[in-house]
């Protein structure tokens, strides 16, 4: 039975122009002709029994349900690209792992350590796409994802199991300079010193002054950042003192660009863990970094149990 999809490249003119709402830069991307993507696009609604797009005064929208295929499409799209790289990179024997990470993990924690990886399973190979905030793995080409949050925000994760990998402990870090003598202060003396702030955690430092038993009047003022990185950054600045998970500055602590600002570390409720689509049969190499990664994430000196 013939199958009701429509052509790859009527789909690849779809999604672009859906990506840049313009039948115009559409046609600039992929070297067409602005009327061959609108003959394209003309087909694809014909194809379909409805539109995809509405004119507007500036050009063309995307209708509510345009939006909703435009979605689909272009996760559909991003896969078999990937299948195709896969399948040309080499013979392979089904070792490759596409992996969701949340971004600052990825780059200090988890990339410096794929070199030990290769060597314990060299036909591993591991492709990394960031991702933040929970998905529905059948709506993307991951395998597995590393996932930082709290233990009931993983459980609510639909469809998924988990392993936890660590604690996430938070450390307050700043350039030397903004300490007096260079050295640690109390939580007291802490509260007085400018603060930076996580704005995916704006209740992190009033959080850590309460674990503290310290008054903080002070605790949500401050710059606030994105991400990881951009408050480690603005604290070897100079700019303040960064709440930051230990792991995430071990570097700029190893080589004094960044020092302990306190002393006091908070074990708060929050994790890192592997995330696995729950029905998903686990391949020999998804099961491998997943033994590789609980075994590098445990803490050094630690005997197994």
């Amino acid at each position: 039975m013939r199958r009701r999809i429509p052509a790859t490249h009527t789909l690849v003119c779809f999604e672009a122009a859906a990506r840049h709402e313009s039948y115009t830069r559409a046609a600039q991307e992929l070297a067409l002709t602005q009327s061959a993507v609108s003959r394209q696009i003309a087909a694809l609604e014909l194809q379909l029994g409805q539109p995809l797009f509405q004119r507007t005064r500036h050009g063309v929208a995307l209708t509510e349900r345009g939006a909703a295929y435009a979605c689909q499409v272009r996760q559909r799209l991003q896969a078999l690209e990937r299948d195709t790289l896969e399948l040309m990179s080499g013979p392979g024997e089904g070792r490759a792992i596409t992996l969701a990470a949340v971004p600052t993990f990825a780059t200090r924690w988890l990339v410096p350590r794929l070199p030990a990886l290769s060597a314990l399973h060299p036909g591993i190979v591991v492709h990394i796409e960031t991702r933040t905030r929970p998905f529905l793995f059948a709506d993307t080409g991951f395998d597995a994802a590393l996932y930082a949050g709290t233990a009931q925000q993983v459980a609510n994760w639909a469809g998924t199991r988990s392993v936890r990998l660590m604690p996430e402990a938070l450390v307050p870090v700043c350039a030397p300079g903004l300490l007096p003598r260079a050295r640690a202060v109390s939580p007291l003396a802490l509260a007085g010193l400018p603060l930076l702030q996580q704005s995916t955690r704006p209740l992190a430092w009033q959080q850590w002054f309460d674990s503290a038993a310290v008054a903080a009047p002070l605790a949500l003022a401050g710059p606030r950042y994105e991400l990881f990185s951009m408050t480690a950054a603005a604290a070897i600045s100079g700019m303040g003192v960064a709440l930051v998970p230990h792991l995430l500055v071990e570097e700029e602590l190893a080589r004094g660009v960044l020092v302990e600002a306190c002393k006091t570390i908070a074990h708060g409720d929050r994790a890192y863990y592997l995330v696995l689509p729950e029905r998903q049969q686990s391949t020999d190499a998804l099961a491998q970094l997943t033994r590789w990664l609980v075994e590098a994430a445990r803490p050094a000196g630690a005997g197994t149990s």
